[in-house]
């Protein structure tokens, strides 16, 4: 392959279109196990273990703890930030879509760069930046974790914070069935605790239609207002990128990926303009602004014990903290497994059937930088290299398009200016967050 103008695919004819690997084009003493020698990876996880998987990533940490931060930016009208919030995800989530159908592997995001930039360096650097996000997302969870937890008992953080690293990364490295049951028992928890709010707070659920002037933007001040908090809960939805990394341990991936990706967005978008109306109708916008634990405080003010929810909240935590170091990994060893990386990476051990070397590595890298950074770090470096991404996972997707590369039949397949779209708007979302920092600097 050295020299080749680009990847070519190894195809059987009996093969449906669309279902080849890409030749690995590493040198033959990197990649030289063969399929049949490595040991796979565990195709087990269905569509309900794939929704609660996707779930447990992208509800958590941003409804938890965003919520007063866009109601400082939208006042009452928070509701509609988080609804366009969705509408700028969607043109994403439906490309990652496609992109899972027509190359359900392990390495995702990577993966779809190769296949549609057609350069090794460009995978491999965006497989990078994609555990990257992910490590370091893992890390900016744990912080957060550690932080609430002292708030709630006399711990040592720092020590707190590595201890949680290094038990999530157990877990990851235990199984994936076992990674995505624990996942999903907790994504029950913490979607449990926002169902709690919308059961103590049905008084206000019921004064919706008469309060829904109020929470409509009707002037352009209301407008800009909006925009400017939609911005922020983009990130909120951030999450379901992840589902695409465990496509190779996913019965019918072609199919199901995309369904799961679909439908958390649905649930997701449900949930929080339904909770974002209790909780500005409930509490003022300024006091939710000022509270650290927001809908602690409104689960309190409908009737609640904000102790309790405190508990639900540090549950998410440590969901979304699970996900992203079991996702981190997967990309090294799609990488690898693609001659990417060094083929140690993509070992998988026998009894596990995890990679135990990919695991080991994030959990370490993840740990260290949850005893490094503070967490306003963290949380910006997150949403800056995971919009780099979705930008070029979108740009891949028009190019493949426009290549006219086929995919197999009765899989989803999305316009190419919805690709385009997503393009244009991760940019333009990266722009807006490097002119925030510009200006605050």
């Amino acid at each position: 392959m050295r020299g080749a103008a680009g990847p070519k695919d190894v195809c059987s004819v009996a093969r449906p279109v669309g279902s080849c690997y890409p030749l690995r084009i590493a040198p033959p003493d990197v990649a030289s196990d063969s399929d049949s020698e490595r040991v796979a990876l565990r195709r087990s996880v269905s569509l309900t273990g794939l929704v609660l998987y996707g779930l447990g990533t992208t509800i958590g940490a941003g409804i938890y703890a965003l919520t007063g931060v866009v109601a400082e930016r939208a006042g009452m009208q928070a509701p509609a930030a988080f609804v366009v919030a969705s509408v700028l995800a969607i043109f994403s989530a439906l490309s990652f879509g496609e992109l899972a159908a027509r190359y359900p592997q392990a390495g995702g995001e990577a993966i779809y760069v190769f296949r549609g930039l057609r350069r090794r360096d460009a995978a491999v650097t965006v497989g990078v930046l994609a555990v990257a996000a992910g490590v370091i997302s893992a890390a900016t969870i744990s912080v957060a974790f550690t932080g609430y937890l002292a708030s709630l008992l006399p711990v040592p953080r720092l020590l707190a914070a590595a201890l949680v690293v290094l038990a999530l990364g157990a877990v990851a490295a235990w199984g994936i069935r076992e990674s995505i049951f624990l996942a999903g028992l907790v994504t029950l928890v913490e979607v449990g605790g926002l169902l709690a709010i919308l059961a103590w707070g049905h008084a206000h659920l019921a004064a919706l239609p008469a309060r829904v002037a109020d929470l409509v933007p009707l002037s352009a001040d209301a407008w800009l207002g909006v925009t400017a908090a939609s911005v922020i809960a983009f990130y909120a939805f951030i999450g379901f990128e992840d589902i695409v990394n465990v496509a190779e341990e996913t019965r019918n991936p072609r199919r199901t990926v995309p369904q799961a990706i679909l439908v958390t967005l649905v649930v997701t978008v449900t949930l929080y303009a339904l909770i974002a109306a209790v909780c500005v109708l409930a509490v003022p916008p300024d006091e939710l602004a000022a509270s650290e634990a927001p809908l602690a405080l409104v689960f309190e003010r409908c009737g609640g014990s904000a102790r309790v929810f405190g508990l639900v909240a540090l549950a998410a935590l440590l969901n979304g903290a699970l996900i992203q170091i079991v996702k981190s990994a997967r990309v090294l060893y799609g990488l690898a497994a693609q001659g990417l990386l060094p083929a140690p990476l993509a070992r998988v051990h026998p009894r596990t059937r995890t990679p135990l070397l990919p695991t080991a590595l994030v959990t370490g890298v993840c740990a260290l930088l949850a005893v490094s950074f503070p967490l306003e770090t963290l949380a910006e470096a997150t949403s800056g290299v995971t919009l780099v991404v979705f930008a070029l996972a979108n740009l891949s997707l028009v190019l493949v398009k426009r290549r006219g590369e086929e995919t197999v039949s009765g899989t989803l397949r999305v316009p190419l200016w919805v690709p385009a779209t997503g393009c244009v708007v991760s940019l333009g979302l990266l722009g807006i967050r490097g002119a925030q920092a510009f200006f605050a600097g």
